[in-house]
């Protein structure tokens, strides 16, 4: 059943428009979070599933605005979202039970370290074309379509990023047994 007092006006008194979206979830979502927060427990988990079903509602707007009850339209699909959620959790919990913890992952190589350092100090333009060069073997032309930048803006920050890098990975390798 529709909630006449949210079919009426918003919290400030003011009348909502049946057609408008945004009157409606500025009039309704404080509530509705409120109640998924009280059926879940979980304030961040309801704020998610609240947002996905507005997000929904939204896309469908054109029929939901028509549903005899577009605000429990929302609730059900948060509460539906949130079901779904803790199913899947309780799933990953119960796979990780029967197969136990992964393997520890391998300790990152110093040269790792220096190179993920090094990239950081470098610009976010030049950190991409170089990741996408040297680390994931594109060509010049591919990375270009990709970021939909010219082939020469491309070759300039690989130019760039290659300058800045090299006092960033200098080793101290000199020759100790001459």
């Amino acid at each position: 059943m529709a909630d006449p007092d949210i079919a009426a006006t918003d919290p400030g008194g003011r009348p909502i428009s049946p057609h408008s979206f945004d009157d409606f979830y500025a009039a309704t979502v404080r509530r509705t979070t409120g109640q998924i927060y009280a059926m879940t427990g979980n304030l961040a988990e309801a704020q998610d599933c609240v947002q996905d079903a507005y997000a929904r509602a939204w896309l469908r707007w054109d029929t939901v605005r028509e549903h005899p009850d577009p605000l429990g339209w929302v609730r059900t699909t948060a509460w539906r979202l949130a079901v779904s959620r803790f199913r899947r959790t309780v799933r990953g919990l119960y796979l990780l039970r029967e197969q136990g913890l992964p393997a520890n992952a391998p300790e990152p190589s110093p040269n790792a370290v220096a190179i993920s350092v090094a990239l950081k100090a470098i610009s976010a333009e030049q950190r991409r074309v170089i990741v996408l060069h040297y680390l994931l073997d594109m060509s010049v032309e591919d990375i270009a379509h990709e970021i939909g930048a010219p082939v020469g803006t491309v070759k300039a920050r690989l130019s760039r990023g290659r300058t800045a890098l090299a006092p960033l990975l200098v080793t101290d390798q000199g020759d100790d047994d001459a």
